[in-house]
């Protein structure tokens, strides 16, 4: 379906068009077919029609006429989310209030409060921010006011960032690192708690192929090169298990599937192996048919079957049957070792539990009608409403809490009586005592993990059975806040700061009021703002418990002078850039500039300078940031801190190129590895320095038990250079890996 609704209507007269869309709409309407009840169709009608005069004049970048997105995303919401009529109805209108002449109240009219309210949820907030805030984790935050009432609104929000993913070809360079950014930071781990491993797959590609374009191609062309030998090996791993199958009479599906890019790309970085040594390269998944109640028992008597056929590695056996993921998914993973000494991945699961993993949430809501216990998926909204409720903090704190807290894998622990509590990886003993009782998490003092006494630092571990010690002295710190991950913990932590943070101010406030009674001045809140200015604090209660704790001394308050009610801080007083707020944007750079290409003709005329943290050379992929204090920063797309950059503050890149300049030359480093060899060193010297002409700035070699790591600081001038280098090296006999690594 999906391959129809991407035609390219660039060569398209407007009757062809017209065609195309009414085409498009039909197979809309084909694939909801099953779920039609009585008046949907007109219902349906309706929605297209409005949504198609509405969008009649507009267009996407591509040329096409804009209607085909919205068509798109509906049928991704049928096809491969598995939701309904309203859901469609949904997805045709969603950018309709926000791009066009209808308003809410249009909406409700046609189609009532239901439809309008998720509509609402898909709008997004189009008021003008100031510079400290994120417009997207605005966005965000107002489609999670929304997720936790209604959830629609956020699987159709995915079914729209897919289908702007699928076509991204069509924008500017600097809007597709942006969206994919977004995608990646957001979106994809969203989409993986919601259950749809398929979205969350295709969506981590997508943002790689235009974030790290060159390796992408890179593993893109290795999996088609190896597909043919891949394919052979699978169906040599089937043949005796799917015979053992058939023998015990089971009703069943058996194929293999490859890895995506991205997770073998994660493979290769985590575990720092190349593309050959990157063991499950694909996974074999067997589908049973299964009646209900034989479920469990079918899957443990396939895995047997397999563990007689190949050996298993025990530390990889994954039991999601007797305690399924928070997101509804259900499975046995077994890691066995296959013909030819190669690692394989065996998936087991039901026919139920693969629609599950397939349409995620949607699916689980159709299996669970009927049953009334609170799922964990239930559990897992109701702890969204709680730190939506209780967040005071500005959307970007929100942003970050919300991912360590709720779009990370979870563990599941135990309490001393058995009772099972889920919480993210990395929770810590603090955090499982906030989310016991806010009681008991300001109080803890320690924790028996497992009846071994642990600091309340400990990270827990799925299984580990945990029993919190506490005590009436004890009371949170902030040091606290970097113990802790989950938003619930942290929220708790920061009320209790905030708290006792009043209780000392209100001695400042005493301070401070004497000192202005003096000069003649009321304590109002506009005078507090003007004094706290000065001294460069964020907030009057920050101004007041500083006083109070002596921070701040209030003898340049005779420099002030007092106009009737209100006090002004001298004129001469200017606050210094790098000491503003680090969200702020400096004025000075308006929306001119950004347009700029940094490197080449106007470099001379614009200061920058190049990212520590991921060192970029000519040649690398980069973007400009501007930072407060610091001008602008030019980073590498792939740099560690790249993603969170541009996801959460893309008002403040900048467009940047590279010119050809052999005169400057770059310090970057390699890491070689290789066999411990006669005269191994004098060939890497020989070849960088002798026959490449490179400079040397720094060389360190350690070898043990036959192996040496070396590692070369070496100055280049552009990333072809580099490229070259690496390629000699790594055809040198010996040497086993050649990498790149930011020097400091």
């Amino acid at each position: 379906m999906e391959a129809e609704i991407k035609i390219s209507s660039y060569n398209l007269s407007e009757e062809e068009e017209k065609k195309e869309i009414l085409r498009q709409y039909r197979s809309l309407l084909k694939a909801l077919k099953p779920k039609l009840k009585p008046g949907d169709k007109e219902l349906l009608r309706t929605a297209f029609e409005m949504a198609a005069t509405a969008h009649k004049t507009m267009r996407r970048k591509s040329g096409e006429p804009y209607i085909y997105h919205p068509i798109a995303v509906a049928m991704i919401c049928v096809n491969e989310i598995g939701l309904g009529v309203r859901s469609t109805i949904c997805a045709l209108m969603h950018d309709t209030v926000e791009d066009t002449d209808i308003n809410l109240e249009d909406v409700q009219r046609e189609f009532g409060a239901e439809i309008a309210k998720i509509v609402d949820g898909l709008t997004k907030i189009s008021t003008v921010m100031d510079n400290n805030t994120s417009q997207q984790a605005e966005n965000f935050k107002k489609i999670l006011l929304t997720l936790t009432d209604d959830p629609r609104v956020i699987l159709i929000k995915l079914a729209d960032r897919l289908h702007n993913m699928r076509t991204l070809d069509s924008m500017k360079r600097e809007k597709q690192l942006k969206i994919s950014s977004e995608t990646v930071y957001v979106y994809a781990p969203l989409a993986h708690r919601m259950g749809l491993y398929n979205i969350k797959t295709e969506m981590e590609d997508l943002s790689m192929k235009y974030m790290e374009p060159d390796t992408y191609r890179y593993i893109a062309q290795k999996l088609n090169d190896t597909k043919r030998e891949r394919t052979r090996y699978i169906n040599d791993f089937i043949r005796p298990i799917k015979d053992k199958l058939e023998k015990a009479g089971f009703d069943f599906e058996i194929h293999g599937r490859p890895k995506s890019i991205h997770s073998i790309w994660s493979k290769m970085k985590k575990k720092g192996v190349a593309f050959e040594e990157v063991y499950d390269l694909f996974a074999i998944r067997i589908i049973v048919n299964s009646p209900g109640e034989k479920e469990k028992e079918d899957c443990w008597k396939v895995y047997s079957m397999i563990t007689d056929e190949y050996s298993p590695s025990t530390e990889r056996l994954r039991d999601w049957l007797s305690n399924p993921k928070s997101n509804g998914y259900e499975a046995l993973h077994t890691t066995v070792m296959g013909p030819q000494g190669r690692w394989v991945e065996v998936q087991v699961r039901t026919k139920r539990m693969n629609e599950i993993a397939e349409k995620g949430l949607a699916a689980h809501w159709k299996y669970k009608e009927g049953k009334d216990d609170e799922s964990r998926f239930d559990q897992w909204f109701h702890q969204i409403r709680e730190a939506l409720s209780n967040h005071e903090n500005n959307s970007l704190d929100f942003l970050h809490d919300f991912k360590t807290s709720f779009l990370t894998e979870e563990i599941y622990v135990y309490t001393p009586k058995g009772e099972v509590r889920m919480l993210p990886v990395g929770a810590t003993a603090l955090d499982f005592a906030f989310s016991v009782h806010s009681a008991v998490g300001s109080k803890c003092i320690g924790a028996k993990v497992n009846h071994k006494l642990v600091p309340i630092s400990h990270k827990l571990k799925s299984g580990d059975q945990i029993e919190i010690i506490t005590s009436a002295k004890q009371k949170p710190n902030s040091e606290w806040l970097n113990l802790v991950v989950t938003s619930r913990a942290k929220s708790k932590i920061k009320d209790s700061l905030k708290e006792e943070k009043r209780t000392i101010a209100e001695e400042g406030k005493y301070i401070l009021q004497r000192k202005l009674d003096g000069m003649g001045a009321p304590m109002s809140q506009p005078n507090l703002e003007e004094i706290a200015s000065y001294y460069k604090v964020h907030s009057s209660l920050d101004l007041l418990y500083e006083i109070a704790t002596k921070k701040i001394d209030l003898k340049d308050l005779k420099e002030f002078t007092v106009h009737g009610d209100k006090v002004m801080m001298p004129r001469h007083v200017k606050i210094p850039l790098d000491e503003k707020h680090e969200n702020e944007v400096p004025k000075a750079l308006h929306k001119k500039d950004t347009e700029l290409i940094i490197f080449g003709e106007s470099s001379d005329r614009i200061q920058y300078s190049l990212a520590n943290c991921c060192k970029p050379i000519p040649g690398d992929d980069v973007f400009g940031f501007i930072t407060t204090g610091e001008g602008l920063k030019i980073h590498r797309t792939n740099c560690p801190n790249a993603t969170r950059l541009l996801s959460n503050y893309s008002h403040r890149v900048v467009k940047t190129k590279w010119a050809k300049n052999n005169e400057i030359s770059f310090l970057t480093g390699l890491k070689i590895i290789g066999l411990d060899d006669v005269g191994v060193i004098h060939k890497i010297t020989n070849l960088i320095s002798g026959e490449l002409k490179f400079n040397i700035s720094a060389m360190t070699i350690e070898a043990k038990e036959g192996v040496f790591e070396g590692n070369v600081k070496i100055f280049v001038h552009d990333k072809d250079e580099l490229d070259e280098l690496c390629n000699r090296l790594i055809a040198l006999p010996g040497i086993e890996r050649v990498d790149r690594y930011d020097t400091e």
